[in-house]
C-alpha cells in the first residue's frame, strides 16, 4: 500500500514542477523576447513482479509480465521559440528579429551572450547597449551629432552626420543562430549563453543563411498565449488535485487495515 503514496508524491511534484513553469510564462507576458517554457516529464523504473516470457512450467512461458510504475519525474524544459508578436515604438534604436536568430551581447565579463530582446539604447559613448549596458556586437557607435538613424533589414546601421545630407555607413548588426536553441541555457537579464548542447553559434547578417531579418522601430513581444497557458493551468490543477486523491485513498485504505 505504501507504493501507492509514493507513486502518487511524485505525481505531485511533477505537477508542482509544470505549475512552476506556467507561473514564470505569466510572470513574463510583458517581457520583450521572452519565449515560453513548459516541463517534459518520463516515467520512473518499473518493478517487475512477474517477468515476461519467464517459464511457467516446462512447456509454457509466460505471455505477459506484471509490473508496476514507481512513478514520474521531470528530466527537461523544453523552451518555444515561435516568433512574437511585433509592437511598434517610437524609438529608432529597437529592432526586433523577423525569423530566426539571436543579437550578440558582450557583457562585462567578457563573456558573449544572446537575446531576442532588440530594446537598445545609446552608452555615454555612444555605443548601443541593452537596458543593462551590455554592449550589442559587434559594437556601434553613434556620432553625437548624428541625426535620423536608419537600420536596414540585412542590419546595416546609418545615419546623416552632422551638416551633411547623405547617410553615413555606422556599422552592421549581425545575428547569430544555434543548430539546438534549446540547448541554450537562460542566464535571466533576457540573456541566454551558448553550452555544448546548442552548438556553436553560426553569425551571419540578417537576411543570409536562413537568418531573419531587422525590423527598425519595433519590439518582438513575448510569445506567451495567457489563454492557452490558463487552460494548462487548470489541467494542471486538476492533475495535482488526482495525485492528491491518490494519496487521500491510501492513506483511508491503510487507516482500515490498522483498525482490523
Amino acid at each position: 500500500m505504501m507504493r501507492s503514496l509514493w507513486i502518487s508524491k511524485t505525481g505531485m511534484e511533477a505537477q508542482q514542477m509544470q505549475l512552476d513553469h506556467i507561473s514564470n510564462n505569466l510572470s513574463n507576458v510583458s517581457t520583450a523576447g521572452y519565449k515560453r517554457t513548459h516541463a517534459q516529464f518520463e516515467d520512473l523504473m518499473y518493478q517487475n513482479l512477474r517477468q515476461s516470457g519467464a517459464p511457467q512450467t516446462e512447456q509454457t512461458t509466460l505471455p505477459t509480465g506484471l509490473q508496476v510504475g514507481l512513478g514520474v519525474r521531470p528530466v527537461a524544459s523544453s523552451r518555444t521559440f515561435s516568433q512574437g508578436n511585433l509592437q511598434q515604438s517610437d524609438n529608432a534604436l529597437d529592432i526586433a528579429i523577423l525569423g530566426d536568430g539571436f543579437f550578440q551581447i558582450q557583457r562585462a565579463d567578457g563573456t558573449t551572450a544572446y537575446t531576442r530582446d532588440g530594446q537598445f539604447k545609446l552608452d555615454a559613448n555612444g555605443q548601443m547597449v541593452t537596458n543593462n549596458g551590455d554592449t550589442l556586437l559587434p559594437g556601434i557607435t553613434v556620432p553625437p551629432n548624428a541625426r535620423q538613424i536608419s537600420i536596414g533589414q540585412d542590419g546595416t546601421v546609418s545615419a546623416v552626420v552632422g551638416g551633411s545630407t547623405t547617410p553615413q555607413t555606422l556599422g552592421q548588426a549581425q545575428l547569430a543562430n544555434f543548430i539546438n536553441p534549446n540547448g541554450l541555457q537562460a542566464q535571466g537579464g533576457n540573456l541566454f549563453s551558448e553550452t555544448a548542447s546548442s552548438g556553436a553559434p553560426q553569425v551571419g547578417n540578417p537576411g543570409t543563411n536562413a537568418l531573419g531579418n531587422i525590423k527598425q522601430g519595433h519590439i518582438e513581444t513575448s510569445n506567451v498565449n495567457v489563454v492557452e497557458e490558463l487552460v494548462q493551468m487548470i489541467t494542471t490543477q486538476r492533475a495535482y488535485e488526482l495525485n492528491s486523491k491518490a494519496v487521500q485513498t491510501s492513506d483511508q485504505m491503510l487507516q482500515r487495515l490498522s483498525q482490523l
